[in-house]
């Protein structure tokens, strides 16, 4: 510590709004980590198993963790090894991609258990979410345009200087065309009124 001790005076307002501003920074650039369910049944057909599957591996590529749930209607609850048989295929399925973060377990009529990625899937999708959070910071950047800066010329934009505009003399002012608004007189309006000519 300083002697005599040194202290600064700020504006502690100011000091505020800048530490929330760094808060909101760091946090556009964190990953968060959501966790998805997928619900089977122990008589789940090969199609919608396969399908599940492929939706358990995008989660997980994406970063996500998953939690696969296996539930148990009426005396299917008698059966569990099914449901385990289930989990067991979906973590094979899954083993290149995925490692068991919670192993299976009952809770209720419900049997289930919980993937997260391995840790070259979670730092490829920390990667991506990185360079999409920077590719959208240079976005907002490049697009606005700072105020009050001229044009690559060096004129300020509007008129260029040549395009004056001709003084009209005071007296008569210029004669336009008849248009179609005005009405017509004579015999051609009357025949035209009529419908046709004669």
């Amino acid at each position: 510590m300083a002697k005599p001790p040194v202290c600064k005076i700020m504006d502690y307002g100011k000091f505020k709004y800048e530490e929330k501003k760094k808060a909101s920074e760091a946090k556009k650039k964190q990953v968060v980590v959501h966790l998805k369910e997928v619900k089977l049944r122990p008589k789940t057909e090969e199609h919608d198993y396969e399908f599940k599957v492929r939706n358990i591996k995008r989660f997980l590529e994406e970063g996500n963790k998953a939690k696969v749930t296996i539930v148990f209607r009426g005396r299917e609850i008698t059966h569990k090894e099914l449901g385990s048989a289930i989990l067991d295929d979906v973590n094979k399925d899954l083993k290149d991609v995925a490692v068991v973060e919670q192993v299976p377990r009952m809770e209720g009529r419900q049997m289930f258990m919980i993937l997260a990625p391995n840790p070259k899937v979670a730092q490829r999708a920390r990667d991506q979410a990185r360079q999409q959070a920077e590719a959208a910071a240079k976005a907002e950047a490049g697009g606005k345009k700072p105020e009050g800066q001229k044009p690559a010329g060096g004129k300020p934009e509007g008129k260029p200087e040549g395009d004056k505009q001709e003084a009209r003399p005071a007296g008569k002012p210029e004669e336009a065309a008849p248009s179609a608004a005005q009405p017509q007189s004579g015999p051609a309006a009357a025949a035209g009124a009529a419908g046709g000519t004669k």
